[in-house]
């Protein structure tokens, strides 16, 4: 019912345009992922809704949801896993959510592709791999393709790529720079972050052992701006939106 109830206040709210904002700051907390959609969105946005500013923090879905569970002004949530929303939404912190996108999982290697990777499974032969780390969703996830690789490639496939990890870092984009800076032979990354470089070469993850990441979004409940804040989640879900989003590699229904 919530559901329903958040669907009509997103018309309403399209409806009515910019007189239903009113001026002032819409905090967006959003997975760093998003950088360069959640940009090119901001621009859309304040056009639409003069006197709207938006702000908007980039950061592991993980490091954003415990800066919300202390206290910090965020209006809007945006999560690369839907665990880290729920907790949220378990604590009453959030509104109910929505997806509104999904992403998958890719290698990257440095334009020269020192260690001469091909297809996925010659990552175990990378002598310098980076991963984000564990407790991010993008690092969560990359642990779980590496343990389905176990079923296709060699026997412990997972553990000898593990064993070739030089860096861990707290986001993909730190993950992605470790290949652009030539500091590591391959990473896994979103697609989203390779395609959002022209510094990477791209590997292909097959379908099967892929991860299929699904973002969510919505409302804190603290918020000084309940209006625009719903217009931001009503513009991501836009034609224009959606645009933006698929333009950036990002996967929709």
């Amino acid at each position: 019912m919530r559901g329903l109830a958040l669907a009509v206040l997103l018309v309403v709210l399209t409806a009515c345009g910019d007189d239903a904002l009113d001026p002032g700051p819409l905090n967006v907390y959003a997975a760093s992922s998003l950088t360069e959609a959640f940009a090119e969105l901001e621009e859309i946005f304040e056009a639409s809704h003069p006197g709207v500013d938006v702000a908007v923090t980039f950061a592991g879905s993980q490091v954003l949801r415990l800066q919300i569970e202390q206290g910090a002004q965020a209006d809007v949530f945006a999560s690369a896993n839907p665990e880290h929303m729920e907790m949220l939404v378990d604590s009453g912190l959030v509104e109910e959510s929505v997806v509104f996108a999904h992403n998958d999982l890719v290698v990257i290697v440095p334009p020269d592709n020192p260690s001469g990777i091909e297809e996925f499974g010659d990552i175990a032969h990378a002598q310098r791999v980076v991963l984000p780390t564990a407790n991010v969703p993008a690092g969560d996830y990359a642990r779980t393709v590496l343990a389905r690789g176990n079923t296709v490639y060699e026997e412990g496939f997972e553990a000898i790529v593990m064993s070739r990890v030089v860096s861990e870092e707290s986001n993909v984009r730190l993950a992605r720079a470790k290949i652009e800076m030539g500091e590591a032979d391959a990473a896994i990354v979103y697609r989203t972050d390779a395609g959002a470089s022209d510094r990477v070469s791209v590997i292909e993850i097959p379908r099967e052992l892929n991860v299929i990441a699904d973002y969510t979004i919505a409302v804190v409940r603290s918020t000084r701006a309940p209006d625009a804040a719903a217009a931001w989640i009503a513009l991501l879900q836009s034609a224009e939106g959606r645009a933006v989003l698929e333009r950036h590699g990002f996967i929709l229904e």
